[in-house]
């Protein structure tokens, strides 16, 4: 487990957070077995910020410095995970199509998303199902993810 900046409280769990110098690289989800900690300089009080907003409004469009670090492929697939509207899930094959890839391949980028919610890889679900979360098939990684799918779900 790294050594986190700050674990913050989170509806569906906790969050640990990483930085370098201001941007955030990391954010996990914890147990809530792990301890909130208090860490309170600007980049913190920012991160919470707008995970307050995300909480009360899943449509907020996140405006905070961060750095996802990871393969080229990686990358594209996250940017392409961006474009993705909350309450709108894709399919894995459907964003592996739009890439012009592979739905596994997909799978496996999301699974390595550095920095989830931010970069939203739970909008990214099976053809016949929810499919994975955090390189998980079952369990609390998947109680996250069916969590954060209800918080975003509005009628149409």
């Amino acid at each position: 487990m790294p050594t986190y900046d700050v674990v913050l409280k989170a509806p569906p769990c906790h969050l640990g957070a990483c930085f370098a110098g201001e941007a955030l690289t990391r954010l996990d989800f914890l147990p809530t077995s792990v301890p909130a900690s208090g860490a309170a300089d600007a980049r913190v009080h920012r991160l919470a910020r707008e995970l307050d907003a995300y909480w009360h409004d899943p449509a907020h469009e996140f405006d905070l410095l961060y750095v996802p670090s990871g393969t080229p492929f990686q990358l594209r697939v996250w940017h392409a995970l961006m474009g993705i509207p909350a309450g709108r899930p894709v399919t894995y094959g459907g964003l592996a199509k739009r890439l012009g890839t592979a739905a596994r391949a997909v799978g496996q980028a999301c699974a390595s998303n550095p920095l989830p919610i931010l970069i939203p890889c739970h909008r990214v679900v099976a053809a016949n199902g929810l499919g994975g979360f955090m390189h998980a098939s079952r369990g609390a990684p998947l109680d996250v993810k069916t969590w954060l799918l209800a918080h975003e779900r509005r009628p149409d």
